[in-house]
């Protein structure tokens, strides 16, 4: 009886938890909507005048106005735009004249490519840094850790993105300059995933590869440097809490060899906390890399935007936060979640 009031307990905290994730997700992106939809209609950009352009008679301005439907009441426009972006009808494009959608799951892949690069960096990196400053707390590795948090906080990123492509591409030629690839290598390969580096290695196209590795190096550094110098600083912040507990000091007091305590013991808690801060310097590199992708002509989300911003194409701008917000709700619910997996103190 015991047993199965447990199961029966687990089962209901279970569902319990799945229900609350729902509501608060279906909430969050409802919000995420209507704040998208009343900015589309707060900005002082025409979306008639930018598709019949600013000399077209009043009966086709009238007349696209209409099937735009803003001629509809507010409540009804903001009602017929919730229908279409939960199915992912979010217009055309004026720039493009495609489906926003379909510029989106065309641009969305390299921007993934380059924030997932750059986060992969600042983890392997950062989290062994922030250890290491921890442990020597007060050395001169302590210092130079922390100093370079602080340079990557507070030099701008598109400053450091044209000195690196001055001095690594300009000078010494270590890295292909902007771009994805060279229009040499981009015939030689079949997009299937939209990322570059996974299929030109899939399809055996090395060349094409190693000139897309060449490309992606500089400003996945640069963005691997700008999520370091957060994650070292976490790092550093939840070891030394870690390792100020009574349980590492009886570890310790036992004989265990400093390597273990500090990895196998401290670290495993503080990966906890860490969790969450490697799920948002990862979202807010998705949405975070529009100056990179700028500086580097690279063919993202970022660039998209910016480029439909310019042009007032505001069906790709509002479309693309949407998607960029959807993103970053996700993620932040995703480490929530992993953060009660890992932690069965948030369970009871």
């Amino acid at each position: 009886m015991i047993r199965g009031g447990g199961h029966a307990g687990a089962l209901r905290f279970l569902l319990t938890k799945t229900v609350k994730f729902i509501l608060v997700l279906a909430t969050t992106l409802l919000g995420l909507i209507a704040v998208t939809f009343f900015i589309g209609r707060v900005v002082p950009i025409d979306p008639v005048l930018a598709i019949v352009g600013d000399r077209a008679p009043p009966h086709v301005y009238e007349r696209a106005r209409q099937e735009l439907g803003l001629d509809r009441p507010l409540a009804e426009q903001f009602v017929i735009y919730v229908k279409k972006a939960v199915t992912g009808d979010f217009g055309n494009s004026v720039l493009t004249t495609n489906p926003v959608m379909t510029d989106i799951m065309n641009t969305f892949p390299a921007t993934l490519e380059l924030a997932t690069l750059g986060t992969l960096i600042g983890v392997f990196v950062g989290v062994p840094l922030g250890v290491l400053a921890a442990v020597r707390r007060g050395s001169w590795i302590d210092q130079l850790v922390r100093l370079l948090g602080l340079v990557g906080y507070s030099v701008p990123i598109f400053w450091l993105g044209l000195m690196g492509l001055l001095l690594f591409y300009a000078k010494l030629g270590w890295v292909e300059g902007p771009g994805r690839l060279d229009v040499t290598y981009s015939y030689l390969y079949t997009p299937v995933t939209g990322v570059v580096l996974i299929d030109t290695l899939m399809q055996g196209q090395m060349d094409a590869f190693w000139n897309a590795v060449s490309h992606v190096a500089l400003p996945a550094c640069l963005l691997g440097y700008f999520s370091l110098a957060y994650i070292s600083r976490m790092t550093r912040s939840f070891m030394l809490n870690e390792l100020a507990q009574e349980y590492v000091i009886a570890a310790r007091v036992k004989g265990l060899s400093e390597i273990r305590v500090i990895w196998r013991h401290a670290l495993r808690n503080a990966a906890v906390p860490l969790v969450t801060v490697i799920a948002l310097s990862y979202a807010n590199l998705l949405e975070g890399s529009v100056l990179t992708e700028t500086v580097f002509a690279w063919p993202g989300l970022g660039q998209y935007i910016t480029n439909s911003l310019q042009n007032a194409d505001m069906n790709a701008v509002l479309g693309g936060t949407l998607i960029i917000g959807t993103v970053f709700v996700l993620l932040n619910l995703l480490s929530d979640l992993l953060y009660h997996l890992l932690d069965p103190r948030t369970r009871r």
